[in-house]
């Protein structure tokens, strides 16, 4: 019977083994950056044909039990032949599903850090403490997954928590992961300041930006305005003392950055330049997203800010993400950076959608 399924599988085979020998040449190694792009795609179809060859084992199980059903008289190999191809009609869609997840490209994105923005919304102080919250959330988040992250910039709330917070998270594949969170998130509760006990309806918006490399933005360095101040907030001796705060403009764009966490000028100038080269970046970047968002049904991860995403309703210990109607009524391990179940929800249903544009 034919496969389609296995004849497309074929050219990955061919080019795993072409790959395999291309990275053993001299002059290949040699070019240190087409051997990482070669090693990169090396392990990827790695795993497509170890996938492969596992499907292809069951298959050929598959067909030696039908083939003892078809010609055997024994009723006990029949018995067992029979056992065999119940439960390898359950594991081969499930195998098949997993290849065909693998075959969706991925997004070069993915693999890339991130730059984190969260800023306080409709709601006025409310908003700014659950803005904190976000990021204590996202802060021990980023703890359990090993990921580095560090504050550039802070504008703490008069009653605490923050007005604006911008952080860099660096790690293992954090974009693919962090971008789900892009977005409105709303916070249902009944605020510290609230004396009658009524419940506020507040706002918070994320912000996740793929950090740019070099490579991917060159700046012309007669487009920006640096302007240097002092730093304000915690930081020691050095504090309103010394003009190491850096405020960049790119007089093209309008786009602002600041950075003021290091002692050191030199240090919040290169941090602050990152952060600007990835904002100019994350523009041309958003237009992509925005029409890869008008072809699929949900906005799973268009990154759009004024998408109203999720719903974090405390007197009901509800979590709502409103992208895929999907709850969960454990709002207190959310809040302490347990969102793993949400975010793998989110790219079951990114993936599903990704897999129909192949037609798979």
């Amino acid at each position: 019977m034919e496969n389609p399924l296995l004849e497309k599988l074929e050219t990955y085979y061919i080019r795993f083994k072409e790959i395999g020998q291309l990275i053993t040449d001299p002059e290949v190694i040699g070019d240190m950056e087409r051997y990482v792009k070669l090693t990169k795609e090396y392990k990827e179809l790695e795993a497509i044909t170890s996938a492969a060859d596992q499907y292809k084992k069951a298959l050929a199980t598959g067909e030696e039990s039908q083939s003892i059903l078809d010609s055997e008289e024994d009723a006990e190999l029949k018995e067992m032949a029979q056992l065999e191809l119940e439960e390898l009609s359950e594991k081969l869609p499930e195998m098949e599903q997993h290849i065909k997840l693998l075959l969706v490209p991925a997004d070069p994105e993915d693999s890339k850090n991130v730059i984190l923005e969260i800023r306080g919304g409709t709601g006025g102080d409310e908003a700014c403490l659950f803005a904190g919250d976000l990021f204590r959330m996202y802060t021990k988040f980023c703890e359990r997954k090993g990921w580095k992250m560090e504050v550039t910039n802070a504008n703490e709330g008069t009653a605490g928590g923050y007005k604006e917070i911008v952080a860099n998270v660096s790690g293992n594949g954090v974009y693919g992961i962090l971008k789900y969170e892009s977005g409105v998130h709303r916070v249902q509760r009944v605020p510290a300041t609230e004396t009658q006990g009524r419940i506020h309806t507040s706002a918070a918006t994320v912000a996740v930006l793929p950090e740019a490399e070099e490579v991917d933005v060159q700046l012309n360095p007669g487009d920006i305005r640096k302007d240097t101040y002092c730093s304000s907030g915690p930081g020691g001796q050095s504090v309103n003392t010394t003009y190491s705060a850096i405020r960049l403009t790119h007089l093209p764009t309008g786009i602002v950055v600041t950075c003021q966490d290091e002692k050191s000028q030199i240090k919040n100038l290169a941090k602050a330049m990152n952060e600007l080269r990835s904002r100019i970046y994350a523009v041309e970047y958003q237009k992509h997203m925005d029409e890869i968002a008008a072809k699929r049904r949900t906005m799973v991860s268009t990154g759009d800010r004024s998408a109203k995403i999720r719903t974090y309703n405390y007197p009901q210990g509800r979590v709502t993400d409103h992208r895929i109607n999907f709850t969960l009524y454990n709002l207190a391990a959310v809040m302490d950076g347990e969102i793993d179940e949400i975010i793998e929800k989110l790219q079951i249903e990114e993936n599903t959608e990704r897999l129909k544009e192949t037609g798979l």
